[in-house]
C-alpha cells in the first residue's frame, strides 16, 4: 500500500488537506486540548467549541480582511444549498424594502450570469423556487440569463458587450469558478475575461458562488459583494461546513417579509439572521469540519504567508502546468478545453488526451506513479487536474514531468 508521500492527490473534491492540519486534527479526535474528550464530542456551546468557531471566524476574516460590516457564518447543505438560501434571504431582504400592497406586487428581476454545470443549476433552483404558488397568481421573482457561454459549450468567458444586466433586478449572481470545465473569472479588471462589475447597475447586489477558489487568493471588488460563500471541501477543510459572508443589512426578518406577502417562506436553519443571532449555533453545527477548517487558517496564516503567498503559490503551479500543455498540444498530443487563455482557472484544469485509447493509457500511467484522481467529470470526462492551496508545487512538477514523458 502507498504512504501519503508517495500519493499525489489532484481530486476536485473533497480535496487534499495539509497532513500536519490532519495529524493535530487526529490527535483531537481522540483528546482536544487535554480534556481527555474527542473535539467531536464536545458541547457546540461549551467554552471549547466556542474558542474553536470564534477563532475560526477571526482568522477567516483576518485572511481576507473581511470589513467590519460583513457577517461570516458557518452553515451546512453546500454551495447546492446555498442555491436555495440566496434566492429566499434576497426576496425577502427586496420585499421589506418594496412593502407596496400586495396587489401592487410586481415580482422583481433576479440575473444570472452562466458559465458553467453550478451557475446553471442555481439558476435553476431559482427558477423553480420563484415558480407561482397557484394558478392565475404573480411568481415570486423573474430569474433571467444576463449573460451565457452555453452555446461554446462552457469553454470560455462571456465578453463586455455580452452582459445585458437588468437596472432594477434585485441580484445579480456568478460563480467564480467553475470545476467541470475549468473557467475562472481572472482577478484582475484590465483582463478581457475580468467579471465587469462596471456594468452592475449600482444599488444591484452581487452574489458570487466562490466554493471551488476559496481563499486561493483576493476577492476583486469585496465591498461591491451583498454575499459571498463557499463549501469548504476545495480548499478549506473536509465536505460538511460552508461559509458564507453576508453584509449586515441583508441579516433581515423572514418572517416580517413573509407578512407582507409575495414572498416564498424561508426554512428556519436558511435565514440568515437567525444564523448570526446565534453566532452559526443555532443548532448543532458540523463541528469536525469547523475544527479542521480552523487549524487550515492557522496553517496558511503562519506557515503559508497568507493570501498573499497563496496567491503567489497558485499562480505559479497554474503557469507551470498550462505551459507544460501548451507545449503539449503544438505537438497534437492534448487539447486544452478552454481557449480562452485568460479565462482559465487556477484550480482546476482540464483537457483532453488526443488519440484513440490515448486517454485511458495516461489515466493507468497516471495511477501507477501515484498521481490520483486525474479523470475528468462524469458529465464531459477528460482529464482534470485540481491543484487546490494544498496540493504542492513539486506535485505539479512531477505531473508535468509525466505529461512531458507521456507525450514523447
Amino acid at each position: 500500500m502507498p504512504t501519503r508521500d508517495q500519493v499525489h492527490n489532484f481530486a476536485a473534491g473533497p480535496s487534499p488537506l495539509p497532513t500536519t492540519c490532519l495529524e493535530e486534527a487526529a490527535l483531537g479526535l481522540l483528546n482536544y486540548e487535554d480534556t481527555g474528550m474527542g473535539v467531536c464530542e464536545l458541547s457546540h456551546r461549551g467554552k471549547e467549541f466556542k474558542a474553536v468557531i470564534e477563532g475560526a471566524e477571526a482568522d477567516l476574516r483576518s485572511l481576507l480582511q473581511v470589513p467590519d460590516n460583513y457577517t461570516i457564518l458557518f452553515s451546512q447543505g453546500g454551495g447546492t444549498g446555498q442555491f436555495s438560501a440566496v434566492v429566499l434571504n434576497l426576496l425577502a431582504a427586496h420585499r421589506l424594502a418594496h412593502p407596496v400592497p400586495a396587489e401592487e406586487f410586481k415580482p422583481p428581476v433576479l440575473d444570472y450570469v452562466l458559465t458553467g454545470s453550478w451557475s446553471s443549476k442555481a439558476y435553476a433552483e431559482a427558477q423553480r423556487l420563484c415558480t407561482p404558488p397557484f394558478p392565475n397568481c404573480p411568481a415570486f421573482g423573474q430569474p433571467r440569463i444576463a449573460a451565457s457561454t452555453k452555446s461554446t459549450s462552457w469553454t470560455r468567458l462571456p465578453t463586455r458587450d455580452e452582459y445585458n444586466f437588468s437596472k432594477d433586478a434585485a441580484y445579480v449572481y456568478y460563480c467564480e469558478n467553475e470545476t467541470i470545465n475549468g473557467i475562472e473569472f481572472p482577478p484582475k479588471p484590465e483582463d478581457q475575461s475580468a467579471f465587469p462589475f462596471d456594468l452592475v447597475p449600482e444599488g444591484v447586489e452581487i452574489v458570487a458562488d466562490y466554493s471551488s477558489s476559496f481563499i486561493s487568493r483576493p476577492i476583486p471588488n469585496f465591498s461591491r459583494h451583498a454575499i459571498i460563500y463557499a463549501g469548504a471541501q476545495k480548499n478549506l477543510g473536509p465536505s460538511g461546513v460552508t461559509v458564507l459572508i453576508v453584509r449586515n443589512d441583508l441579516l433581515v426578518d423572514t418572517t416580517e417579509a413573509s407578512k407582507l406577502g409575495c414572498i416564498p417562506p424561508v426554512p428556519i436553519t436558511y435565514e440568515y439572521k437567525i444564523l448570526a443571532d446565534n453566532k452559526s449555533l443555532y443548532n448543532t453545527p458540523p463541528t469536525f469540519p469547523i475544527y479542521v477548517s480552523a487549524l487550515v487558517l492557522q496553517h496558511l496564516i503562519k506557515n503559508k504567508g497568507g493570501l498573499e503567498g497563496l496567491e503567489n503559490t497558485n499562480k505559479e503551479k497554474a503557469r507551470i502546468l498550462y505551459e507544460t500543455l501548451e507545449n503539449a498540444e503544438k505537438k497534437g498530443k492534448v487539447k486544452l478545453v478552454v481557449r480562452d487563455s485568460s479565462a482559465r482557472s487556477w484550480m482546476n484544469v482540464t483537457f483532453n488526451i488526443e488519440g484513440e485509447g490515448e486517454e485511458k493509457k495516461f489515466l493507468e500511467g497516471a495511477e501507477k506513479r501515484g498521481y490520483r484522481q486525474l479523470k475528468g467529470h462524469r458529465s464531459v470526462g477528460g482529464i482534470r487536474a485540481s491543484i487546490y492551496n494544498a496540493v504542492t508545487i513539486e506535485s505539479v512538477k512531477l505531473l508535468c514531468d509525466y505529461i512531458n514523458e507521456f507525450c514523447n
